[in-house]
């Protein structure tokens, strides 16, 4: 109980710090594109053709894609915010070992390989360019504080989103069943409520949350804990 409460303080104090970063609804796209890009993977592996994907300054986005009905959809549905999630969740896993490089390589490859193949229209094309250029040019050309601080904020606000967005969707789910985007998909495709999948969604971002910010204190406290050891000294 008390991690789950150390998650909630957690993840609405960052959405209240990142929101007072400059520029930081510029970096809330990551989100974004990483759950339009699991639509997009998914379709792919199931034999499907991705036509395009739109991003928006205002942190939505569509995938538009072609595949058979049935339950292939399915599974293209629950995509999105569920790899999302678990996306959030391995930036604080690299992150918590100090890989946090691999991560920011892992998030330029994904812009790049969203602008090469599936992103279509200009504001997104532009922003995976951009998101790709200044994750490439902190990873290589900029001193160690500066990296981990910028992982850290890419990390930070992807789990956030992770979470408000999946909540978001369990509310519209309540109050609008047929305007709950991937849920009201997943609806009509299986006859479940749509809140059942606002529930699965939730549930997702919330665990990759609670998991994510164990690995932080996790890392806070054995890092304090090496500090203390290398400063005692045991004289003869």
């Amino acid at each position: 109980m008390q991690s789950w409460v150390k998650m909630a303080l957690f993840v609405l104090v960052t959405a209240i710090l990142t929101r007072l970063v400059p520029f930081s609804a510029f970096f809330r796209n990551v989100y974004t594109l990483v759950h339009e890009m699991a639509h997009a993977v998914m379709t792919l592996l199931l034999s499907g053709s991705v036509l395009y994907i739109h991003l928006y300054a205002d942190q939505s986005g569509v995938t538009h894609s072609m595949i058979q009905a049935g339950w292939r959809s399915i599974l293209i549905s629950l995509a999105g915010y569920t790899g999302a999630s678990l996306f959030a969740w391995l930036l604080f896993r690299l992150q918590a070992s100090g890989r946090e490089k691999i991560g920011l390589l892992l998030a330029a490859a994904i812009a790049s390989l969203g602008l090469l193949l599936f992103v279509r229209n200009g504001y997104g094309m532009l922003w995976c360019l951009g998101f790709a250029v200044i994750t490439l040019l902190v990873c290589f050309l900029t001193p160690n504080w500066l990296r981990i601080f910028y992982a850290s904020l890419v990390a930070f606000i992807c789990l956030v989103e992770s979470v408000i967005s999946s909540v978001t969707i369990l509310v519209i789910a309540i109050t609008d069943p047929a305007g709950a985007g991937d849920a009201a998909n997943l609806s009509r495709a299986t006859a479940v409520p749509a809140v059942v999948w606002g529930l699965y969604f939730a549930w997702v971002a919330l665990w990759c949350a609670r998991n994510a910010t164990s690995l932080l204190f996790r890392s806070i406290w054995n890092r304090r804990v090496g500090e203390r050891s290398g400063s005692e000294h045991y004289p003869l």
